[in-house]
């Protein structure tokens, strides 16, 4: 085996990659114990093989005695099979900050013995809480897990919408309405809506057609992320892939991810935000950079504790 290992001992892992990655690890788990254990030659072997796999067992046993655990040493192992396949399931091991046994969990070092068995960290954004035990379901954790993804993705389009007209209005830039909550209705002033406030763009006058035009694009992209369409079928419906994979982000399984984590980790921030745009429209009748101007200003007269009148003003 020697330099070869992990090959070798990923070959016994490659036909439980169907079953997750827990499995995969466990595989390779299995694998670093057999070597650790190793102490003679294994009968049956060809010629040579058995001192490399008891010189291999001797080096686990000396990164165990340094502080590596048995489950960093299959994590490693796992990982290097699966870029020498060029494994998408396998090389997920190799992510191991933020998905497996090791990654961070909700409530830090107090957290063993807290986390749901059903929470194994295969997923992104897996952080062992799941108090209701709304993902115990397998079923009803998919559904989740897509809404949520998709949820945040529209936040982060909203987020920064909200934000931007406002910023522009402050920097000079004619816009027709910057705050975000009344945007929506200058469809039904005299002369309509105008995108980018230029006519010559889209020059929206009819909140029925808006409405069509809408569902009819929206509706048909969403028919083709579930059902699949043009670019193929069986396609992953929640990241890309495939033939829909311009950017080529699933071309490296482990950066595609590292960047999942990051999707929903920035999406949850997101959808925390638009629900405080919500709130602070309803409490102040301002957008969010003048809010957070004014706090910046004087933080202790502007701020959450300080609005007893909440509700005086709806948008």
């Amino acid at each position: 085996m020697g330099l070869r290992s992990p090959a070798n001992v990923g070959s016994g892992i490659t036909a439980a990659k169907t079953s997750g990655p827990q499995m995969m690890v466990r595989a390779g788990l299995d694998g670093v114990a057999k070597m650790a254990a190793s102490r003679t030659g294994v009968p049956n072997l060809p010629k040579g093989a058995g001192a490399q796999l008891k010189a291999v067992g001797a080096l686990a046993k000396t990164l165990m005695k340094d502080g590596t655990s048995l489950q960093g040493l299959a994590q490693e192992i796992v990982c290097a099979r699966g870029q020498m396949m060029s494994s998408p399931a396998l090389a997920q091991a190799c992510n191991v900050e933020w998905y497996g046994p090791n990654r961070p969990k909700w409530l830090g070092p107090f957290s063993d013995g807290d986390v749901p068995p059903h929470l194994k960290g295969e997923y992104p954004g897996d952080y062992g809480w799941d108090t209701a035990g709304l993902a115990s379901d397998p079923a009803t954790f998919a559904q989740l897990r897509e809404a949520e993804v998709m949820n945040a993705r529209f936040a982060m389009l909203g987020a920064a919408g909200c934000l931007v007209p406002e910023w522009l209005a402050k920097n000079g830039v004619p816009v027709q309405e910057p705050l975000w909550f009344k945007a929506g209705a200058t469809i039904f002033a005299d002369g309509g809506l105008n995108y980018l406030n230029n006519p010559g763009f889209v020059h929206a006058q009819s909140i029925l057609a808006i409405l069509a035009t809408q569902v009819v694009l929206m509706g048909g992209a969403e028919y083709y992320r579930v059902n699949g369409g043009p670019f193929g079928k069986d396609l992953d419906k929640i990241y890309p892939g495939g033939a829909f994979d311009p950017l080529g982000l699933a071309d490296d399984p482990e950066g595609l991810a590292v960047m999942k984590v990051r999707e929903i980790k920035n999406g949850r921030l997101a959808m925390t935000a638009m629900l405080g745009y919500f709130v602070q429209a309803i409490v102040t009748g301002k957008g969010p950079l003048e809010n957070l101007s004014e706090h910046l200003a004087d933080p202790l007269a502007n701020n959450g504790l300080n609005m007893v009148t909440a509700g005086k003003y709806t948008p």
